[in-house]
């Protein structure tokens, strides 16, 4: 009986085991895109290898195809952009975009699909395999697809003849322990997205200068962008030197390649100032920098290349160092004032010039998504405050130390509070923080279940960042940073629950911290 026991016990154990084995899925892209800039549209194609690294056999795959979010006004997006009063004038003035010419097909056999039950999710389409997928098992999928861009209302489009090409290519939805996570595009709530390898071609008139995620493949072209924006970085005045094209009337191919990264994002303009530079790293390691810009008088972005290589200096030490080989940041629209949007190793920045220390916050924010978003990949869409709340509160330990600023407060902080040691000035903010914006909203809860977006920023944002600084008040910023370091270095690259960041926290400060994070479902405001 004892023998039988036993055996029944180990079984358990390993089956307990097995459960707790994480995994995620592999995607490898080969993208083949070319902008038609008199048409506003994209013609394309790819190659999409999946590997199924789960424990499950699958029929199907469910494939984001994000621009027909802007196909029609009872899509997801446009209902929630109308029925929220701050974000319903987005609206005052837009194009329809959509995606068309899809044949999904695998070892040349036609792939049939069907539609999202959900009338309004007509952004998402499910790919029924042509033989089960078993775990450990690939498949290769292709499809074409044409573009039609809306005008830049929201993240993906065009303005002011600037591209801002941005959830573009049909996607698979992230698979995980917890199932398939398909979800329509929205405004308001960012995103879950497979990590995977890109090799991307983008054919567009030589004219143009691109901005990608990775590294751009073209030796002469990236020579030619490193070598004026050095001479920008050195000679900051209003008469920068200026990219030539070899070929003004003809078509350039540009190919970037970059691994183990959630999404690919690219933008292109024939007006952007390049700015370029290094920045060497704790480990010795060496990445490149690179801003560019619109080509203005008196532009404050004649200094994004410092704000780009301070953010990354300061993460790297604060969390752990910056992976990638490039980071970039990119002047956005000049009619748009929404702040900005990241994407893996370059982020679009729409924030009108204002004052240095202001566009400098901004960048580091969404510099800072390289950690929570791309190297950490957590689920935006339900956890928004992993994400914004976490980088939040790195980006106003930024702003104390770098200027004894905070861009929520602008100019209204008092000189004596700006004289205060640097502990007690952000204590003070974070004091102010809690006393004077109403949080009557849980942290954790998915985005479309905020009520408006202001409910969404005070909560994903202020509300999560002091909620890390009241943990940091009450075990010290030194175990604060011993958190996130261990959180960093186990979970980067995977995607990391709520749960995986407490286990995190708790093994390296030695503390228990359940209650700490049963706060992110308090409903009422804490100091």
């Amino acid at each position: 009986m004892k023998r039988y026991i036993l055996m029944l016990l180990l079984l358990a154990s390993a089956a307990v085991h097995a459960q707790d084995q994480y995994w995620q899925q592999q995607l490898d892209y080969t993208i083949n895109v070319a902008l038609d800039p008199q048409n506003q549209t994209l013609k394309g194609n790819e190659i999409i290898d999946y590997k199924n690294n789960s424990t499950s056999t699958l029929d199907f795959i469910w494939f984001h195809i994000w621009p027909n979010a802007y196909k029609q006004e009872s899509t997801a997006l446009f209902q929630q952009l109308k029925n929220d009063a701050s974000r319903k004038e987005k609206l005052n003035n837009f194009t329809y975009g959509q995606i068309d010419g899809l044949n999904f097909s695998s070892n040349g056999k036609a792939l049939v699909t069907e539609a999202h039950p959900n009338p309004q999710y007509i952004d998402i389409i499910k790919v029924k395999l042509e033989k089960p997928l078993k775990p450990g098992e690939s498949v290769s999928i292709a499809t074409d697809f044409i573009v039609k861009l809306p005008n830049y209302f929201s993240r993906s489009g065009f303005a002011d003849g600037e591209y801002m090409v941005t959830q573009w290519y049909p996607k698979p939805a992230v698979f995980d322990k917890d199932g398939w996570h398909e979800f329509p595009y929205l405004d308001m709530g960012e995103f879950y997205s497979e990590y995977a390898n890109y090799k991307v071609n983008i054919t567009l008139p030589s004219s143009y200068i691109v901005g990608a995620t990775g590294v751009l493949q073209n030796a002469d072209e990236l020579a030619q962008y490193k070598s004026i924006g050095a001479k920008n970085t050195s000679n900051r005045g209003d008469k920068p030197a200026l990219y030539v094209p070899k070929n003004p009337n003809g078509k350039k191919t540009l190919s970037y390649v970059m691994n183990n990264v959630p999404d690919f994002a690219w933008f292109a303009d024939q007006n952007f100032v390049i700015q370029y530079d290094t920045i060497k790293l704790a480990s010795g390691r060496s990445v490149d920098a690179f801003t560019y810009y619109h080509n203005k008088k008196k532009s404050l972005w004649v200094n994004s290349i410092d704000y780009v290589k301070d953010a990354v200096k300061h993460y790297s030490n604060w969390i752990g160092e910056y992976e990638y080989p490039v980071v970039q940041a990119i002047e956005g629209p000049k009619n748009n004032a929404s702040g900005g949007m990241e994407y893996p190793t370059i982020t679009l920045i729409t924030s009108p010039d204002a004052k240095p220390e202001t566009l400098d916050a901004v960048i580091t924010h969404e510099v800072g998504h390289n950690w929570f978003m791309s190297m950490l990949g957590s689920n935006e869409r339900i956890h928004a405050w992993q994400d914004e709340g976490m980088n939040s509160y790195f980006q106003f330990r930024y702003e104390a130390e770098k200027y004894k600023s905070n861009s929520i407060f602008g100019d209204a902080i008092p000189a004596k509070v700006k004289e205060l040691p640097l502990d007690q000035f952000q204590g003070a903010l974070y004091n102010a923080l809690a006393q004077g914006i109403p949080m009557e909203m849980a942290i954790e809860q998915p985005s479309d279940q905020f009520k408006n977006s202001d409910d969404y920023s005070t909560a994903s944002y202020l509300k999560a960042a002091l909620w890390m600084y009241s943990l940091e008040a009450a075990i010290g910023r030194d175990q604060v940073d011993a958190g996130f370091k261990a959180y960093f270095q186990k979970w980067k690259n995977k995607h990391p629950s709520p749960t995986d960041m407490k286990e995190s926290f708790e093994k390296a400060t030695g503390k228990g911290l359940t209650k700490f994070f049963e706060l992110l479902n308090q409903t009422a405001s804490f100091k």
